[in-house]
């Protein structure tokens, strides 16, 4: 064996040992994120709350104007966010690529199942389904989370991931009651607003 070859080996070797470390030091990145959609989407859900119980005294198609101009204000944050993450250490590491994309696919996820369910609605007049779409939110973040806490190792992700699934059990209880708007809001606290300020304190300067 060559001298160069070994020396090539040897920084190949030390390469994947720097990946490794990369991946295990450098922090999640999502925490701005995950607290944008907590007070974005709780509040939505708390303004749908007061048009379904007849506190705000609006047309019913505000509803849908409500949670378009929520996921139109996420977006911009969330485009905003991610050009601010670019410039943190560690965004380019293994954990928060896979973290990202997990995120991301429930993203899209979310809202391919939001547009079918409205495209049932339009074309069939029953919005029966809609009732189901905060279950699948639920179940789509306890996904998501499950995937940070096994990339990060942090048992409390798996806390928050296995809290979310639970929230979505509870909110097929509340499917056919307003109160299921009022029980979103409060579950966004606990797996979306809270969890995102524990990972934002956690975020280090650089990554050791």
């Amino acid at each position: 064996m060559t001298d160069d070859h070994s020396k090539s080996i040897h920084d190949d070797i030390a390469y994947m040992r720097g990946l490794a470390d990369e991946g295990r030091h450098a922090p999640l990145l999502s925490g701005p994120v995950m607290v944008a959609a907590g007070v974005i989407f709780g509040l939505a859900s708390l303004g749908q709350w007061a048009i379904v119980t007849d506190l705000l005294v609006v047309d019913p198609m505000a509803q849908l104007w409500l949670w378009l101009g929520a996921g139109g204000a996420f977006a911009i944050a969330l485009t905003l966010l991610i050009r601010r993450q670019q410039t943190k250490p560690g965004f380019y590491s293994p954990g928060n690529k896979a973290v990202g994309a997990a995120w991301t696919a429930v993203g899209f996820g979310i809202f391919a199942m939001w547009v079918a369910f409205m495209a049932v609605g339009f074309s069939s007049g029953d919005w029966t389904l809609m009732r189901a779409m905060p279950i699948v939110v639920f179940a789509a973040y306890g996904s998501a989370w499950m995937v940070a806490g096994a990339m990060s190792g942090a048992g409390w992700m798996k806390g928050v991931a296995l809290l979310a699934y639970g929230g979505a059990v509870l909110l097929g209880v509340f499917a056919d009651s307003t109160w299921g708007y009022l029980v979103f809001a409060g579950l966004m606290v606990f797996v979306a607003l809270l969890p995102g300020l524990a990972l934002m304190r956690q975020e280090p300067s650089d990554v050791v």
